[in-house]
């Protein structure tokens, strides 16, 4: 039997997906590379909904982040970016290697900061060169939810504004153009629901122009380099991983079959539904209320619960795999992803496994309660 992949990434890859990649090897400098490539490429940027620039790279979602700082940081850039977990403290990193000066705004893991926090930092600081954030901060299941309001920020002095989606674009309403969104990125494993590698990053005319007349010192992550292959000959500088880019095309034209809304909308009421049942078994979610991921439900541990026994037992027993916490958070959170194809069935097998674990573990729990009102919940389907 196969696993009910309930990670926040990888996730599980729609039979389609998987199909496009048993193709044969192309040329990639040839029209059947461009047949392929363009269409990627156009319609990455309706999923950002963008009129900017967008490249597929053959990478993790690291890769594009990383490509995000290299290809704008210099070397005392003053930058602001929220950081309350694993994946927005290793952002802080890239920008300090970078050679930024970074300010950081730290809160507790769980909590994002809020907009005012983020507004007094501008108003403290007239000479920053851009804001970055984590939208969906992986490690802790929390989601920043006020990317429309940091263009009124960002417009005082021209500074950039980029959004790391790793792990959301594709489940969650994102409009980059019309928020001011300068530099987006995210990972084909998560909401795209294609396999790892392939890691779209789109960016705007006016950051495109700085690029290209400001190269970053390195080879691969040259984004100047992409932009010129592609607006030469719709080609790409280094070889991509050409199977990848099959399936990945076929998960994008998935999610425009369905529509973004519709998709989006799917997200919010299984995210719910995962949400209340849960808690209706008896867990508590980690994150504030306020700062919850429409896509990764994280949740505390009951008072004695090993995390390896649980997860092992969850997906040797029951095939359903979720993943354990980051850090300081290791064995005291779980993490269940609400990505990709997630739906009904989905929703409910992974309640129902968790509280026939939870109970073979010796832990009292109500599964009637948890699949009742999730079952409520998913009506709006």
């Amino acid at each position: 039997m196969e696993y009910l992949v309930m990670l926040p990434g990888p996730t599980n890859v729609p039979e389609r997906v998987t199909r496009a990649m048993y193709t044969p090897t192309i040329n990639h400098r040839s029209d059947d590379f461009v047949q392929l490539y363009e269409p990627c490429v156009e319609k990455t940027k309706k999923i950002f909904r963008t009129e900017g620039e967008a490249v597929c790279l053959s990478a993790s979602g690291t890769g594009a982040v990383e490509a995000s700082v290299i290809n704008l940081i210099k070397n005392g850039d003053k930058v602001i970016i929220p950081v309350n977990g694993e994946f927005s403290g290793r952002l802080a990193q890239m920008l300090s290697w970078a050679g930024a000066n970074v300010v950081k705004l730290e809160t507790e893991p769980g909590r994002n900061a809020t907009f005012d926090q983020v507004k007094e930092a501008f108003d403290n600081n007239k000479d920053i060169k851009a804001f970055y954030c984590v939208w969906n901060e992986t490690s802790t299941g929390t989601m920043i939810n006020y990317l429309d309001r940091i263009k009124n920020l960002t417009s005082r002095n021209d500074s950039y504004y980029v959004v790391d989606g790793v792990s959301i674009v594709g489940g969650e309403d994102l409009q980059m153009d019309k928020w001011g969104i300068d530099i987006a990125m995210t990972g084909a494993q998560k909401a795209f629901a294609a396999p790892p590698g392939i890691s779209p990053i789109c960016v705007n005319a006016r950051t495109k122009k700085y690029m290209m007349a400001n190269p970053p010192n390195s080879m691969y992550f040259n984004l100047s380099r992409y932009f010129k292959y592609y607006d030469e000959s719709k080609h790409t500088p280094f070889t991509p991983a050409l199977p990848l880019l099959y399936a990945y095309h076929e998960a994008l034209n998935i999610i425009l079959e369905e529509g973004l809304d519709n998709r989006i909308k799917r997200h919010r009421i299984c995210s719910d539904a995962l949400y209340s049942g849960l808690s209706a078994i008896g867990l508590t979610p980690f994150a504030q209320k306020d700062s919850r991921s429409t896509v990764v439900i994280a949740l505390n541990y009951l008072d004695g619960l090993e995390d390896k026994i649980f997860r092992d037992t969850l997906a040797q027993k029951f095939r359903v795999l979720v993943a354990g916490g980051f850090g300081d958070l290791k064995g005291k959170v779980f993490r269940v992803g609400c990505m990709g194809e997630v739906n009904k069935y989905h929703v409910m097998r992974t309640i129902s496994a968790i509280s026939s674990t939870l109970a073979m573990m010796g832990y009292d729990t109500d599964a009637k309660a948890g699949l009742k009102i999730a079952e409520e919940k998913l009506k709006a389907l």
